[in-house]
């Protein structure tokens, strides 16, 4: 595995990819790569850090893993390449904007326009082999993107984090609440959405809101 990361990032996690846990993740990664079919393309893995710069960093999204299926995951989570059909998750968070922010729904599912807002969105498992959801999980990458949030936690201000869904909030135990914003409710997961928990959460025009209040320049969701 080529860490291809943001200058920026290589910077703050130097540390992590030293420690003899980032170098077992990584002989695992590249034999999975050789012997299967994995997801997000090699190159792509570390897409929401090159996107996205650590001192550029104002909103954070926590995903869980990787889409995988063909084509799907770009490396950002809840993002789909273009021209892929958009999952049900995603459905939900569009339809959420378009009812939140009165932003239509858009032609494609790829969030890079996010990323490069200074959006990070960030999978806790950065890879996973084809069709099989969660084959990557408990080798590693979740003690690295736990590195990643208390970084930006301890060494960065006012960050908004959005945590929808039950995992996500476990993640966001690393989140310094006296010094950042953390928005949360259920995943937009039909399953979750359906029932109450996701639709009217105007996670949207709250971090808009927020963003305004530091200063800063509003998402164009």
């Amino acid at each position: 595995m080529n860490v291809n990361i943001h200058p920026s990032w290589k910077q703050q996690l130097t540390e992590e990819f030293d420690k003899d846990y980032f170098k077992t993740l990584t002989s695992f990664v590249n034999e999975e790569y050789t012997s299967h079919t994995c997801y997000p393309k090699g190159n792509h893995i570390f897409n929401a850090f090159n996107y996205c710069p650590f001192e550029d960093v104002k909103v954070v999204i926590l995903g869980q893993d990787p889409y995988h299926g063909v084509g799907q995951a770009n490396g950002l989570c809840f993002s789909v390449n273009d021209h892929i059909a958009m999952p049900p998750s995603l459905i939900n968070i569009f339809k959420e904007i378009e009812t939140d922010v009165g932003i239509p729904f858009p032609q494609t599912g790829n969030l890079e326009r996010w990323a490069s807002q200074g959006i990070l969105l960030l999978n806790a498992t950065l890879t996973v082999r084809a069709h099989e959801a969660g084959s990557h999980q408990r080798k590693g990458w979740e003690t690295f993107t736990d590195a990643v949030i208390s970084s930006l936690s301890r060494k960065r201000t006012n960050i908004i984090f959005l945590l929808w869904g039950g995992y996500a909030k476990k993640k966001g135990a690393k989140i310094d609440t006296s010094k950042h914003h953390v928005l949360t409710s259920g995943h937009p997961s039909p399953l979750s959405a359906n029932r109450g928990y996701w639709f009217g959460n105007k996670h949207f025009s709250k971090t808009n809101e927020l963003l305004q209040s530091f200063g800063e320049r509003e998402i164009a969701w």
